[in-house]
Order: C-alpha cells, then sequence, then structure tokens
C-alpha cells in the first residue's frame, strides 16, 4: 500500500474517530447544561435537581440549608413533593434578635425550628402567577400565609401580620418551586 493511500485511510480514521468521540461527549454531557436556569446566590439553579440539591450552592442560603440540616428536613425536601418553599436568605435570618438563629439550630429547639420551617413550605407547585392579591396558603406546618400584591411586587405576610417580599421567584426545582424572600416568616405560635 502506498504511504499516500494510508496517509488518506490514517485521515479519514482519524476524522471518523472524532466524529464519534464528539458525538458521544455531545450526548454524555450533564443534562442540565441545555436548562434553562435562574442564578441565585451567586450559584445557579437547576430545574432537574431537587430543592436541597439546588439550596446548598447558594451562597446566600447557608443558614437556610443549616437550619433544614438541624430541623431533619433534609429527606423530605429531597422528596416528590411538589413543594413551594418560600427561601428566606443570610440577611433575612439576620434580621431575627441576636442569637435566635444559634439558639434554634440546638437539639432541644428541633421542634420549634421545624415549626418555622414548615411554616414557609406550601405544599404544590406554585408560581408568581399563582399567588394572587389576598390568597390565603396553608403551609405543611398547618397555619396559613396571606399573598399580597403591591406596586408589581409580590409579599408574603405572616400570622404575626409582618411582611416578606419575594425576591426573586419561580425558581423551578425538579420537586416544585422556590421564591427567595427577605424576612423569616413567623407562625402564630
Amino acid at each position: 500500500m502506498s504511504k499516500r493511500l494510508m496517509s488518506k485511510r490514517l485521515a479519514l480514521l482519524s476524522a471518523a474517530a472524532f466524529s464519534v468521540f464528539a458525538l458521544v461527549t455531545t450526548i454524555a454531557a450533564p443534562l442540565h447544561a441545555e436548562e434553562k436556569t435562574v442564578m441565585v446566590g451567586g450559584a445557579a439553579m437547576y430545574p432537574s435537581k431537587n430543592i436541597v440539591q439546588n439550596a446548598v450552592n447558594s451562597k446566600d442560603h447557608t443558614t437556610l440549608v443549616a437550619a433544614v440540616k438541624a430541623a431533619g428536613l433534609v429527606d423530605t425536601l429531597e422528596s416528590k413533593g411538589p413543594f413551594t418553599v418560600f427561601a428566606p436568605t443570610n440577611t433575612a435570618f439576620g434580621k431575627l434578635p441576636a442569637g435566635t438563629v444559634d439558639n434554634l439550630v440546638k437539639p432541644e429547639n428541633k421542634a420549634t425550628l421545624t415549626k418555622i420551617l414548615t411554616y414557609h413550605v406550601v405544599p404544590g407547585r406554585l408560581e408568581a402567577s399563582d399567588l394572587s392579591d389576598g390568597k390565603t396558603l396553608k403551609t405543611v406546618e398547618g397555619e396559613t400565609l396571606t399573598v399580597k400584591k403591591d406596586g408589581g411586587k409580590i409579599w408574603i405576610v405572616d400570622a404575626k401580620g409582618d411582611t416578606s417580599m419575594v425576591t426573586i421567584s419561580n425558581v423551578h426545582q425538579s420537586n416544585g418551586v422556590i421564591h427567595v424572600v427577605d424576612t423569616v416568616l413567623m407562625p402564630a405560635s
């Protein structure tokens, strides 16, 4: 076989191998590479990941993640759901009186912490468009939240009458949706 013919065959085989490699790489690429994401706390939130898998990547939700772990709610928020979560930022937790968070994450306060966290969770997948003015939302904790719309913004009113503004809405998850809020919501008791 001539060197020229061998070179052509080698070039053809190389091209074919490269094409197969490119095809395999495209097929094996992560599914979330094509997903529409929302940035929260400097991290992309992938709709194919669950609430916990996404929240752990947000630098704005480290307190919430620590609280969810302390309350033993990781498995619940990783389950099928769907859930709508009003997710307070670290700044929201920082608005609480000094020492509140440190006290809540103590093992002896697990029941109180669980009550507060589950007050931020509503069964079902509620988009911002579902949050109409005056709508009441029954939380997993058992009490209600009320939606207030004002000036194009969505506010969530807790049992004590305090409000929390939705700062980022419709952060889709595989098992629900997150709406980032700027204040911790508190149940009546």
